[in-house]
């Protein structure tokens, strides 16, 4: 595939594989101002469908054009939904093995960003470790190349992929989140807390920020929270809004309680 770093690779604009995809937006609270420090983008059919639905139809041929339109639509997603209007970041997912050269796959995201008016610097973009990484190189010079241009990285589903803490030998994101399984149920379980809380401690010695994600219950928010986590996402916060930044009133619930 040709590649020029100024106007993207041929694949960029091309209109041979269209994905009919809209995002729906699932909050990153934190926990001590009560607000939204983030929206994670989730893909979604254009009338709902599941992301399983949508990932079902992406191919080799087809991922770095699934890729890219994920980008625009995330963008373009939370600036109408009012993403705008709050200081929160936009959390994109993305595959690294659709990543050419990130000089180069960058420029649609940056043009759709200038176009909304949406800050570049307020841009996460997390990618899983569940795939097997056939390039940790390449994934490290992508890391670095998006650092440098000043977004923010992160690690999704941390703890649950191939590599785990071999990632962060090998190269280190601004953010992990936590994998579900570590989470669920970690209030009855010394083995997980031990986990959650030495992955803490690492991360918070390499300036790495934990993000808990899949909280679905009361008792785990409270270990976190004892643990020092201040970032969380899951059911228990807000279920992700389709085209929408759903509020939570977790916090106003909690407080209420309190009083």
């Amino acid at each position: 595939m040709q590649v020029d770093a100024k106007l993207g690779c041929q694949g960029c604009r091309s209109g041979k594989h269209a994905f009919n995809i809209a995002m729906a937006f699932q909050p990153i609270l934190d926990i001590v101002t009560q607000r939204p420090f983030a929206f994670e983008a989730l893909v979604r059919g254009s009338n709902g469908e599941s992301a399983a639905t949508v990932l079902s139809s992406v191919t080799s041929e087809n991922r770095y054009a699934f890729d890219q339109q994920c980008r625009v639509a995330a963008i373009e997603g939370a600036v109408a939904a009012g993403i705008l209007e709050t200081d929160a970041k936009l959390s994109i997912n993305f595959l690294p093995n659709a990543v050419y050269s990130p000089l180069a796959c960058i420029q649609l995201t940056l043009k759709t960003a200038r176009a909304t008016k949406f800050p570049t610097e307020r841009l996460i973009f997390e990618f899983t470790e569940n795939e097997e990484m056939t390039d940790t190189e390449h994934v490290k010079t992508i890391i670095e190349s998006y650092t440098k241009m000043g977004f923010g990285t992160a690690i999704d589903d941390f703890g649950a992929g191939h590599a785990g803490l071999g990632l962060l030998a090998k190269f280190q994101t601004d953010y992990i989140k936590l994998d579900m399984e570590l989470i669920r149920g970690i209030e009855q379980s010394m083995p997980r807390r031990m986990i959650v809380e030495g992955v803490v401690r690492i991360a918070r010695s390499l300036g790495i920020t934990v993000i808990a994600e899949g909280v679905e219950t009361t008792a785990e928010y409270t270990v976190l929270k004892e643990l020092g986590i201040r970032y969380i996402q899951g059911y228990l916060l807000a279920r992700p809004g389709f085209m929408s930044l759903p509020a939570s009133s977790f916090f106003d619930d909690r407080n209420t309680r309190a009083a």
